[in-house]
C-alpha cells in the first residue's frame, strides 16, 4: 500500500499510527517491516525517519568522498526498489479509516505486523504527528 497520497485529502486530520523502534533499524529488518505493512489494507501512506546516511561524507577530512555505509542499501517493498538515505528509527503510518472501530482493528493488525518483524522491541501509538493543511511557516 506504498502509493502516492491523492491531493483531494489535504485539510483532513486522518489518525496516523506512530510505531518506534527501540533500535535503528538494519536495512533487512526495514524491508521486513515494510513488506510485513504493504498487505494491510487501508493504510494510504507510510513515512520514515531515522539517522542520515547520506551518499558522500558531508564533513572532515573526508568530505566529498562516497560514503561506503553498510546499511545504504536498495530494498524491495511490494516488488518496488527503494533507496534507504538513512537508518530507519520510526515509521509514522496514516490511516484512510471511517470510524474508530475500523481504526482499532487496524492498528492490531499493524501491531501484529511489528511484533513479528521488531524483535528488540518498539512502542506503538496513534494520534497526528504530520502536518495535514498549510502552516504560517509555509507562505515564507
Amino acid at each position: 500500500m506504498l502509493s502516492e497520497p491523492t491531493v483531494d485529502y489535504a485539510g483532513i486530520p486522518l489518525p496516523e499510527v506512530e510505531v518506534f523502534s527501540h533500535v535503528l533499524l538494519s536495512a533487512e529488518t526495514t524491508e521486513k517491516v515494510l513488506n510485513a505493512l504493504d498487505p494491510i489494507e487501508r493504510i494510504r501512506q507510510i513515512n520514515m525517519t531515522g539517522e542520515s546516511v547520506p551518499r558522500e561524507l558531508n564533513s572532515g577530512p573526508a568530505k566529498g568522498l562516497p560514503n561506503n555505509h553498510s546499511e545504504r542499501k536498495v530494498i524491495k517493498v511490494g516488488g518496488r526498489e527503494v533507496e534507504l538515505r538513512f537508518q530507519v528509527g520510526a515509521f509514522y503510518i496514516e490511516l484512510d479509516v471511517e470510524n474508530e472501530e475500523m481504526m482499532n482493528a487496524i492498528v492490531e493488525k499493524i501491531r501484529t505486523a511489528c511484533e513479528a518483524t521488531l524483535p528488540r522491541g518498539f512502542d506503538l501509538t496513534v494520534g497526528r504527528y504530520s502536518k495535514y493543511r498549510k502552516t504560517l511557516s509555509d507562505y515564507k
